[in-house]
């Protein structure tokens, strides 16, 4: 399947650089999966428009503040035609963490990229944390550790000195309001690198009303990675390598999700995060030969979702607007139809919705 058919026109004028004034006051465009219509609603009225039996799946990762800026500390290397070359580099560097390997290690982008080697040191804020680069990757990725030179550990120095991680078409530098912002309401594993988006429109308001309804709710994790962000090079769908995430389904969530599969109850998944952690889990216990829809524990999310893709545990999704001819948009397009969500996106370029992290909604049902 061609990338080139999973494009479309949008205005740079409709990439949302701020968030809404209020969480809660997103528009919100509703797509009828079957019949491909659509209608524009606002996302306040999401309570009402869902079945008062249904279970709302969110995931609860907490995005950290993932871009690190120091300085190198020098390098020291070997040369041919000489017995020592020494390099005193104190250039600024940019380090963006984007898995967690162990407690101290991660893998990272890195730039300028091209002469960070193996072995050097980047020092953050006033060298109270390192870094060590451990080893090259593909795509640029480095496997890097940190150490602390105080006091606090490595996790509270990368919330001290970090910067939130906002996407490249976010063009402006992160705000002390981006840390509360960029953030659901209901983060609390730390973990993800970039946020869940179709989840900052919730507010604890908007959960009680949709509990009050009679709907239930449970909790996933999963850390939001490069893989979710990565683009396509290659020329078709099947040809792209995409990157895993690790997830994490309690056993309470997923007998949550399982009782309301066998009741035939609908299935919310708020947010793309949600559908590629349950579909995931549910391919794994099928591939086990498991009767139960999902399997709960912590997983990497190795899966790549495009028309094609069965699904197993999702009914509806709420997810925000995603980048042409990206992964989001094929895993989408999967679920309800190329050509509806293309003509649906026509639609909401010109409604002049906003689009992307920052900007609003769409109910898939």
């Amino acid at each position: 399947m061609r990338v080139d058919t999973f494009d479309y026109q949008l205005p740079a004028e409709l990439i949302a650089q701020r968030p809404a004034a209020l969480r809660e006051a997103s528009r919100m465009l509703s797509l009828d999966r079957q019949s491909g219509a659509w209608e524009d609603r606002a996302f306040a009225d999401l309570p009402a428009l869902l079945r008062d039996d249904a279970l709302v799946v969110l995931n609860n990762a907490r995005v950290l503040p993932a871009r690190l800026f120091g300085k190198r500390t020098g390098v020291h290397a070997q040369s041919p035609s000489r017995k020592t070359a020494r390099e005193h580099l104190t250039g600024t560097v940019e380090v963006f963490l984007t898995r967690k390997v162990e407690v101290e290690i991660w893998e990272a982008l890195v730039r300028p990229g091209r002469k960070m080697g193996v072995g050097e040191r980047v020092l953050f804020g006033g060298g109270e944390l390192e870094a060590e680069i451990l080893a090259r990757g593909e795509l640029g990725l480095r496997t890097i550790r940190f150490r602390s030179h105080n006091d606090q550990s490595v996790e509270v120095n990368i919330e001290r000195l970090g910067h939130v991680p906002l996407p490249p078409y976010i063009d402006r530098p992160d705000e002390s309001s981006d840390r509360e912002r960029y953030q659901t309401v209901y983060a609390r594993k730390p973990g993800a690198v970039a946020a869940p988006t179709a989840g900052l429109h919730f507010t604890s308001e908007v959960l009680e009303k949709i509990r009050n309804r009679g709907c239930e709710t449970c909790e996933i994790t999963l850390d939001v990675g490069l893989g979710t962000f990565q683009p396509i090079h290659t020329e078709t769908l099947e040809e792209h390598k995409i990157h895993s995430e690790a997830y994490e389904i309690s056993t309470e969530a997923a007998d949550k999700i399982i009782r309301a599969k066998e009741e035939g109850r609908p299935v919310l998944a708020v947010g793309t995060t949600v559908v590629r952690a349950l579909e995931d889990a549910a391919g794994k216990a099928a591939a086990q030969g498991d009767a139960r829809h999902i399997a709960a524990g912590r997983a990497e999310a190795s899966l790549f979702i495009f028309p094609g893709h069965t699904f197993r545990v999702v009914d509806c999704l709420l997810t925000n607007f995603h980048l042409p001819k990206s992964t989001l948009l094929a895993l989408v397009s999967a679920f309800a139809g190329r050509e509806a969500i293309l003509a649906a996106y026509r639609h909401a370029v010109a409604a002049r919705y906003r689009f992307y992290s920052y900007g609003d909604c769409m109910l898939i049902r």
